[in-house]
């Protein structure tokens, strides 16, 4: 007789959204109170683990230039949680299916056959543009938006194209938005284009600075939390409003 055990729970891949535990969706918030156990993410914060206080909560963070799990441990973690629990949540900054690594976790939940569903989040390119009132978006100047990032898998090359939009809107966006403003220039990009950058976007001590594109290939100053960096027209301030907080 076999001594595999058959998965019996289900996992949820559950988008957090930017940062403020009021920003998670409804859907999200009642997944989280009824959950037995919670894989969750180094951006997640502890107001928002507050809404799962019944759950095994369990630390899988992967945060750039620090020591974290490895996705493939990531992936057998959910796999043994699903095999243990009823019902699993995967608690994933922003939305699960940009930047989240989803299809690697949930090839994996597949390949185990394991079940599983997905509740999006407020991605946070959405919640930036609104905390410093710049659409993404505006009438007669933007009508595209480009979400993209340069961080890689090992061995990927990191020397992505530049994407052809109205509004750039780069993730994990330090050094790497340093080195994309570079090359912008190199590529006939006006040095006066108007940059924002969002530093903890939702949480309590969120920044923002308004800035040009010839500063940001200069650099940003080090920081502790998340940074994007939105660039394009549609960022230049509007008639009246000064959308920078320092």
């Amino acid at each position: 007789m076999s001594d595999i055990k058959a998965p019996s729970g289900k996992v949820y891949l559950v988008g957090a959204g930017p940062g403020a535990a009021d920003l998670i969706t409804v859907r999200g918030a009642r997944l989280l109170a009824e959950a037995d156990a919670v894989l969750y993410d180094a951006l997640v914060t502890p107001e928002m683990l507050e809404l799962c206080s019944q759950a095994v909560r369990i630390p899988v963070g992967k945060r750039s230039g620090q020591r974290s799990a490895a996705q493939e441990d990531i992936n057998q973690k959910m796999i043994e949680c699903a095999h243990q629990y009823r019902l699993v949540v995967r608690l994933k900054g922003g939305d699960p299916m940009l930047f989240g690594r989803a299809d690697e976790e949930m090839s994996a939940l597949e390949r185990a056959g394991i079940d599983y569903d997905i509740v999006p989040g407020i991605t946070t390119a959405l919640a930036a543009a609104s905390s410093v009132r710049q659409p993404l978006t505006k009438r007669g100047i933007a009508r595209s938006v480009a979400l993209f990032t340069s961080s890689t898998a090992p061995g990927e090359n990191a020397d992505t194209r530049i994407p052809d939009c109205d509004t750039l809107v780069q993730y994990m966006g330090g050094r790497e938005a340093m080195l994309t403003a570079q090359r912008m220039l190199n590529a006939g990009f006006s040095s006066d284009l108007p940059v924002m950058v969002v530093e903890n976007c939702s949480r309590a001590n969120q920044q923002s600075r308004s800035l040009t594109l010839s500063a940001l290939a200069q650099g940003l100053p080090v920081s502790e939390g998340p940074v994007l960096v939105m660039m394009g027209e549609a960022m230049r301030a509007r008639a009246g409003f000064s959308n920078s907080e320092g």
